[in-house]
């Protein structure tokens, strides 16, 4: 179960720095209904990413993805169609990245955070983690290195907690901010949305092209 913790990891890390939706998370808790919405968001995130990541186990277990000792050849060649998936997105949001001191334009749906009740914030939770095409590609990622090390169900089950709370710290980190804080961590959360919204092209362009990377190399150890 070791080496199906260590290979997860990168992509649980891939998931867990999404500037957008920590982004996301501190706009809720700073609205009227922040001390409700804002653990329902993360509710929701902890439920997107461990439904995904559980129906993706069951897929895998079944297609067979560790046979004779050894990871199965279509794990190696969706890691390498991940891997290239992923270089692709990084390219995209390093050439979409804010020139010139400009200031980056934030998706119109953020507006609507102020008016969300708990199950709103608990559905854009889920969304965000488990429908978004960057992080459904990492949990992909994540539960195929899980897969094909042929552990227990047991062990996968642990292996998706360990994924599903590495995940979800980017998300969990201003809500804890904001009840240890209170009315103190407003300042100290403008500061971090500010600074995540301004780097979000950056941050994800690097860590994508690494945790790509690492895809290709692995794919292409599996296959020789």
């Amino acid at each position: 179960m070791g080496q199906a913790i260590g290979d997860l990891l990168p992509a649980a890390v891939g998931v867990a720095i999404s500037p957008l939706p920590i982004v996301a998370v501190v706009l809720v808790l700073v609205s009227a209904r922040g001390r409700a919405n804002g653990p329902a968001f993360l509710i929701g995130w902890l439920v997107g990413v461990a439904g995904a990541g559980a129906i993706l186990l069951v897929i895998a277990g079944g297609a067979d993805a560790h046979e004779g000792g050894q990871p199965a050849d279509w794990v190696s060649w969706l890691k390498l169609a991940l891997g290239l998936a992923l270089l692709l997105l990084a390219a995209r949001r390093w050439r979409g990245r804010p020139h010139d001191g400009r200031e980056p334009v934030t998706p119109k749906w953020m507006g609507a955070l102020d008016d969300f009740t708990p199950l709103k914030a608990g559905g854009a939770g889920v969304v965000l983690s488990a429908v978004n095409p960057k992080n459904l590609l990492l949990i992909v990622a994540g539960m195929a290195a899980v897969a094909q090390t042929g552990i227990s169900t047991g062990e996968q089950t642990v292996a998706l907690i360990v994924f599903t709370v590495i995940a979800a710290v980017g998300v969990a980190t201003p809500v804890v901010i904001y009840f240890a804080m209170g009315d103190r961590s407003a300042e100290l959360l403008d500061r971090l949305k500010t600074w995540m919204a301004g780097n979000n092209a950056v941050i994800m362009a690097v860590l994508l092209l690494i945790i790509g990377v690492k895809l290709i190399g692995d794919a292409i150890s599996g296959l020789s």
